[in-house]
């Protein structure tokens, strides 16, 4: 591994090249390349902070050259550098003020910034999510939702890509104890899927609508028996979506996608969170176990939790 005086010798080496001389053009093109170059070898000396500069010099240099692409991609390679730094502190458990992490959300944010301009929509919605990901990673969802939003409304125009951004956005709400805004998520994903994804002769959700619906209804119904809206509070869909489930009713669209199994299981544990049947939902949960998801299996946990503990220490 180089010294930091030998690694700080070669980046002023290439920037004073940089430098504007009278009657002499610097060659910015070939300033980029030998900050590619040093930035790879910092990378493979496992110096990523330090190759995280260079990438930034190499972007200033794509920048005077009006290459957007070029730019975008060297900030994006400054972004992961400055990551990889922030991820290697943390393993060490160094101490600091996350300045890597900084750096690299910066770094992303710029990258995006440059492809929207350059109206390289869908580039800029992946670094997005890329960057919603990253700070999931360190623990960060409550900033994680703010890019996965920005995401969803980039792929406005894509449907599936969408409902995927907002499906993190609502595991973000969800992580962070906000189970309200959670539930006013995935009701708009469910409204979404019905509008953009019916058979054009049926109307009924067809292909990977159907999952996401599924995914939407279960894990609604589980929010609505944890959080136990009042029926004054009671949004109309929400009591709608609730009716579905008692026992006089059967609403054969819902039961199509969710599976008739899923959907009897599901129709037992209201029924049995609103008649306090405890040892009833405690039985059920052992038979929905396998049906449902990791954050599901979470949620009716804590709907269990909530019964036994009316007075609030279930949530």
């Amino acid at each position: 591994m180089e010294k930091d005086s030998d690694i700080l010798l070669k980046y002023r080496a290439v920037t004073n090249k940089l430098k504007k001389r009278f009657l002499k053009k610097p060659n910015v093109a070939e300033g980029s390349e030998q900050f590619a170059s040093l930035a790879k070898n910092l990378k493979n000396q496992e110096c990523p902070q330090y190759a995280g500069f260079c990438c930034l010099a190499q972007a200033r240099c794509e920048h005077t050259l009006s290459n957007a692409a070029g730019e975008a991609q060297a900030l994006t390679d400054a972004a992961r550098a400055f990551l990889e730094a922030e991820l290697m502190d943390r393993e060490l458990r160094v101490p600091g003020f996350q300045e890597h992490l900084t750096s690299s959300i910066n770094c992303y944010s710029h990258a995006i910034r440059v492809h929207i301009e350059s109206k390289q929509i869908a580039l800029a919605a992946s670094l997005c999510l890329e960057v919603g990901n990253v700070l999931r990673k360190v623990n960060r969802p409550g900033e994680a939702i703010a890019h996965y939003q920005r995401a969803a409304e980039l792929q406005s125009q894509s449907a599936l890509d969408c409902l995927d951004a907002l499906n993190m956005v609502a595991r973000c709400k969800m992580d962070t104890k906000d189970f309200e805004g959670a539930l006013a998520v995935l009701t708009e994903m469910a409204y979404l899927a019905h509008e953009r994804g019916g058979s054009s002769t049926t109307g009924r959700p067809i292909g990977a609508y159907c999952d996401i619906l599924a995914k939407c209804e279960v894990t609604r119904v589980l929010l609505l028996l944890l959080l136990q809206p009042t029926p004054q509070r009671i949004r109309p869909e929400h009591a709608q979506t609730l009716e579905k489930y008692t026992w006089e009713s059967c609403d054969s669209i819902t039961e199509m996608y969710l599976g008739e199994d899923l959907y009897l299981l599901l129709q037992s544990v209201v029924m049995a969170c609103q008649s306090l049947d405890l040892e009833s939902l405690r039985a059920l949960q052992k038979e929905l176990w396998p049906l449902l998801d990791c954050e599901q299996n979470q949620l009716l946990h804590l709907v269990i939790q909530e019964l036994a503990h009316p007075s609030g220490e279930g949530i």
